[in-house]
């Protein structure tokens, strides 16, 4: 490995040179710094300035470089030097951009360009080059469970683009839910008519695409490995074959909510009511003719009652809407119609939402003589040989009833996700005590398991608080906790078919991308295109499992002398891990406890007299940081006494930065993280919801240093939060300026 050397490079361009004293920067990067080399050049980002650095490599052996110019998150491009160690000193966006202006202000916003100097520089020096995964791995074959609209799409798309499939579907056919309906809604203009479901026509293609293999009557029976090496047992009756497979797409799709939950509405009681799939088995039977009952009474009067059995606020139904229901209603009342134009539909609802399709599908089954009635059902009761449907009318505000001889519940969607881990992981600890009946509660959990993961954290993915499997659906769609495999259609969100096809084209292209980054050793989203991985020194650890239990993404085992066992094929690179550990054994090439830790040291700590207190900001590099910078470039301006220091996730944060910053005098320290909880925005999905946690201990280290609660504090920052979080730092040194100076500066 070739000694390491050091360059500082600073740049004078977008009026850098104009507000800073330049000279006295490079001499703190060459005095303090310790930098070999140390350039200035007036435009760095510009062919000359990256040709300046990239001949240093040759002719000066320069190993480690610290850009002086623009945020890091700014000339990625230009500045991407794999073959070098590579830091960033934020002068535009983090100090001149955020520093009030006027002259009053040169000395501190000089000196908190000197400190970014300072900070950049350590940082530089604890830097690694990253090698790669060494467990880099490229099997290209793709995983596609389930053979609905979303499983076909996800597997043709990806066939098209030139990767082999491997189609799993669990029924003797392909085609799913949609297979079994006799229209669909229409997906693009004019949204008049109800369209076949071109289900039939992709089944085929996919049967004889030559990168698709298709398994009929399969299931897979375990799932073990990583992205790019994932080793998949397929049962098929009594034949278990294992596949070696680079991603996976779980397109398992969705059920009914079922009718017998509702008898207040005849569900499971009377004869003539029925769900939407009810309907369409009626409507695939009649194939175009005029529908008949179950009976074989022809049908003259129906009612489809909106909302059945969901957006239910007491707790006993379904919470959420699913989306694709009220326009399956409409489609379904102009499926009447279309038979028998004497017929009568009429569609309760208390609202109406056709997404993607505006007015126009509602506004064609109003022009073909189908009622809407805004109300609220309250019972269906049996008629003789028909129904009768309570309701009130909520635009005359009184009780009607309507009478019709068959009546459709819209029951909405619950999804085929697997085990819920919660359940699984209680079960599981419940059978292990000897109880009987919790080993049996555990094989029938089993029978529901979609993928049957071998991950020490349960096997199929997390799933959200509605059932649906883990997505970030906020930041990033199809993304789940489990690195390289990706949820797709009904199965992570209610949604109709065009949504769903839309899903599962975009979870193919994430299967692709981790395929891709694997076979590089790279890293996945959001760090995709990272080279470092964990690296974790076995001769410090203690063994007590908090990285093994805190990491969000599985990616950490134990070995057989119960060390952590990293699979860096799994591992996102948030940091996580290395946060939780009490002993400080993990860290990355590019990203550890001393690089952050150096940072914090390396600043001109004012004495505490001066009167210019020194604010630590640990910021994340997802939406905090981001956040400032777009303040930045509205020239917003934040307090000069802040120093920031991006970290990959506020999971990453390890309580040694905290303690460190305090007994070196830092006056107070603020942590800025995504949100938290069921509608989490943290990149790293349980990151900020860790350090909310860790950061609840933090209160006793404060006492026991004589220092005032309130000097550390966290808070949760969206990416759009421009205009508030400035003011939320501006208010927090306010709040330090009152509370005083740290009285541990004379011990720093």
């Amino acid at each position: 490995m070739a000694e390491m050397k050091t360059a500082a490079y600073l740049c004078a361009g977008c009026g850098i040179g104009d507000k800073l004293d330049m000279k006295a920067l490079a001499k703190v990067a060459q005095r303090e710094g310790k930098m070999a080399l140390v350039r200035e050049h007036p435009f760095l980002c510009s062919d000359e300035g990256v040709a300046t650095i990239r001949a240093d490599f040759a002719n000066e052996a320069v190993t480690h470089v610290l850009v002086a110019a623009c945020s890091r998150r700014m000339k990625a491009e230009a500045f991407h030097f794999p073959e070098a160690a590579v830091g960033r000193a934020n002068l535009r966006e983090g100090v001149l951009w955020l520093c009030a202006e006027g002259a009053e202000h040169d000395e501190v916003r000089q000196e908190m360009a000197e400190d970014h100097m300072r900070m950049g520089c350590a940082e530089l020096k604890k830097l690694k080059i990253p090698a790669g995964n060494p467990n880099a791995a490229g099997s290209r074959r793709l995983l596609v469970v389930g053979g609905g609209i979303s499983g076909l799409t996800a597997a043709l798309e990806s066939a098209d683009a030139g990767y082999d499939v491997l189609l799993v579907e669990r029924e003797a056919a392909l085609g799913g839910w949609a297979a079994k309906m006799w229209k669909r809604t229409p997906s693009r203009e004019p949204y008049g008519e109800p369209v076949d479901t071109g289900v039939e026509a992709m089944a085929k293609r996919a049967s004889t695409h030559p990168r698709i293999s298709v398994m009929l009557g399969a299931t897979v029976a375990e799932t073990g490995g990583a992205p790019g090496r994932f080793k998949v047992q397929i049962r098929r009756g009594a034949e278990t074959i294992e596949e070696t497979v680079g991603a996976i797409v779980q397109a398992s799709g969705f059920t009914t909510y079922d009718l017998a939950k509702l008898p207040e509405f005849g569900g499971g009681k009377l004869p003539h009511v029925v769900d939407q799939a009810g309907f369409e088995a009626l409507a695939r039977q009649a194939a175009g003719a005029p529908l008949k009952r179950a009976d074989g009474r022809p049908v003259k009067n129906v009612v489809f009652v909106q909302c059945a059995g969901q957006r239910d606020t007491t707790g006993k139904h379904l919470p959420y809407c699913s989306g694709h229901c009220c326009g399956t209603s409409i489609k379904q009342a102009m499926v009447v119609k279309a038979a028998d134009p004497e017929a009568s539909a009429m569609v309760l609802y208390t609202d109406l939402r056709t997404p993607g399709m505006g007015e126009d599908f509602y506004r064609s089954a109003q022009s073909k003589g189908i009622t809407f009635t805004k109300g609220s059902a309250s019972a269906v009761e049996g008629t003789g040989d028909g129904a009768r449907v309570r309701f009130r009318d909520l635009i005359l505000d009184e009780d009607a009833a309507a009478d019709a001889d068959l009546v459709v519940l819209a029951t909405g969607q619950v999804a085929n996700a697997g085990i819920n881990l919660d359940e699984w992981t209680a079960t599981v600890t419940e059978a292990e005590k000897g109880s009987e009946a919790a080993q049996q509660k555990k094989v029938e959990l089993q029978k529901i398991s979609v993928l049957n993961l071998t991950y020490r954290q349960g096997p199929d993915l997390p799933q959200l608080k509605h059932g649906f499997a883990d997505s970030h659906f906020i930041c990033f769609p199809y993304e789940t906790r489990r690195t390289g495999i990706y949820a797709a259609g009904p199965t992570r969100r209610p949604m109709d078919m065009a949504q769903a096809v839309e899903d599962a084209a975009g979870a193919a292209m994430k299967a692709i991308q981790a395929i891709e980054n694997a076979a590089l050793g790279r890293a996945a989203h959001p760090r995709s295109g990272d080279l470092s991985y964990p690296i974790v020194r076995l001769e410090g650890c203690t063994q007590c499992k908090r990285c093994t239990v805190e990491c969000p993404f599985g990616a950490i085992d134990e070995d057989e002398r119960r060390f952590p066992q990293f699979n860096e094929s799994r591992c996102r690179r948030c940091g996580t891990c290395m946060g939780a550990c009490p002993v400080r054994v993990i860290s990355f090439e590019n990203y550890s406890v001393d690089s952050v830790g150096a940072q914090i040291k390396a600043v001109d700590m004012p004495d505490e007299d001066s009167g210019k207190p020194r604010i630590l900001l640990l910021a994340c590099e997802n939406d905090a940081y981001p956040a400032l910078d777009m303040a930045a470039l509205q020239r917003r301006t934040i307090s000069a006494f802040v120093r920031v220091i991006p970290v990959r996730c506020l999971g990453s944060v390890n309580t040694i930065w905290i303690t460190d910053a305090l007994n070196g005098g830092w006056d107070g320290v603020m942590m800025l993280g995504c949100k938290k909880g069921d509608d989490y925005q943290c990149h790293f999905v349980k990151g900020s919801e860790m350090a909310h946690y860790r950061l609840s201990k933090v209160d006793d280290t404060l006492k026991q240093l004589g220092l005032e609660t309130e000097r550390v504090v966290s808070h949760e920052v969206a990416i759009t939060d421009i205009e508030r979080l400035p003011k939320l730092i501006n208010d927090y040194v306010a709040q330090i300026t009152a509370i005083g100076m740290s009285p541990m500066k004379g011990f720093a």
